[in-house]
């Protein structure tokens, strides 16, 4: 159990001014130093290879953050973005050739005629204007339910360079998880243009659209790629109770929401016909009840060294830093952090300095895990 030890507002080690939290956890105190404040609902980070940081807001702006924590005026250049509900400016990653190209790629709510959907654009990202320039939408859903929760959107490229996208089912429409001629509830698999690669595993099969890459999935909100295979690995919110993580494999049924450790919302009664099936690729970790994970990262650098290979996973409804210690694809030790604090974790990143950085969506602010 951790143990809040000290609250104060001193200098931290990232500039003046700083906030510090000193917490207990199995491997000693933690600091947690916040870097900045003063966002609104932040969703994703992204660093920019000169130690500045790209932040979405949830009601559709695109900010620059200095480390020393000064935020920008919104970025211009940014489409329509439907801001309701859980919908709006979601994730963003910079493209494997930044350093070359300035492009970066971003989910988010696009209104349509009839609703909205999760849609995917690449931008150039002009510093010196602080703006976005030649904007392209590169994919989107083939359906727009009504509805405003489950819009998924973690994005990840491979090491090839193709983009996973993550897309929720959009609550309402659930059984459509299970449909190849639908992109609800699925993972899919483009290149950087929106095109699809030749080796996806649905491309020859009749019916099915050909970026799908897995299916049966309710609405995943965090994914990376495995440091060492390079195994695309995420994680997804079930009712209640049946949080999943799962190692996320070509051509795989995932079960959402025939084969499901969640319970109905108001009545508790178990959802679909069991936890196990022989066709479906059980989890390997499940959170019940529900701790509605977001955000997450395999920690690779120094500063924690005894967390090295770990899984951080955000919480929302348990608001809190889960750490699983892993052992290949199981996992053999969970650690819950920051639950003083009392928070929403919307994001987990590991910075370019080797420390954890976390989005803090319940006060706008952005944290650093460091030793003290």
């Amino acid at each position: 159990m951790l143990i809040l030890l000290l609250l104060l507002g001193a200098p931290g080690g990232g500039g003046a001014g700083e906030d510090v939290v000193t917490v207990n956890s199995e491997v000693g105190p933690v600091r947690v130093v916040e870097v900045a404040t003063g966002l609104a609902t932040p969703w994703s980070l992204a660093f920019l290879p000169d130690g500045r940081m790209l932040v979405t807001e949830r009601p559709g702006r695109l900010r620059i953050v200095a480390s020393n924590g000064e935020i920008s005026p919104p970025l211009a250049g940014l489409p329509a973005v439907h801001a309701r509900g859980q919908g709006g400016l979601l994730d963003l990653v910079l493209s494997p050739d930044f350093a070359d190209d300035n492009l970066i790629y971003f989910s988010y709510a696009e209104p349509v005629a009839r609703g909205a959907r999760t849609a995917v654009a690449r931008a150039r990202l002009d510093l010196e204007q602080m703006r976005l320039r030649e904007v392209t939408r590169i994919f989107a859903q083939n359906e727009a339910p009504p509805g405003q929760h489950h819009w998924g959107s973690r994005l990840v490229f491979d090491r090839r360079g193709n983009l996973f996208v993550t897309l929720g089912e959009r609550f309402f429409h659930r059984d459509r998880a299970q449909d190849l001629d639908s992109h609800l509830g699925k993972i899919v698999r483009i290149r950087p243009d929106g095109s699809v690669p030749e080796d996806n595993p649905f491309l020859e099969q009749a019916q099915a659209l050909p970026e799908i890459w897995s299916y049966g999935h309710r609405n995943v909100q965090g994914a990376a790629l495995h440091p060492e295979t390079g195994e695309f690995w995420s994680h997804e919110h079930g009712p209640q109770g049946g949080d999943e993580v799962n190692v996320i494999r070509p051509g795989r049924n995932y079960g959402w929401p025939v084969i499901t450790h969640g319970r109905e919302y108001g009545t508790g009664f178990r959802i679909g016909e069991g936890t196990e099936r022989g066709d479906v690729t059980a989890p390997i970790h499940v959170w019940t009840p529900s701790i509605a994970p977001s955000g997450m990262a395999f920690h690779t650098g120094e500063e924690f060294p005894l967390w090295r290979g770990n899984l951080l996973v955000g919480a929302l409804r348990g608001s809190v830093l889960v750490r699983l210690e892993l052992e290949g694809e199981k996992v053999v030790g969970e650690e819950r952090l920051l639950g003083e604090l009392g928070h929403r974790i919307r994001d987990v990143r590991q910075g370019p300095d080797g420390r954890l950085y976390l989005l803090d969506e319940t006060a706008g602010r952005i944290l650093r895990l460091e030793r003290p």
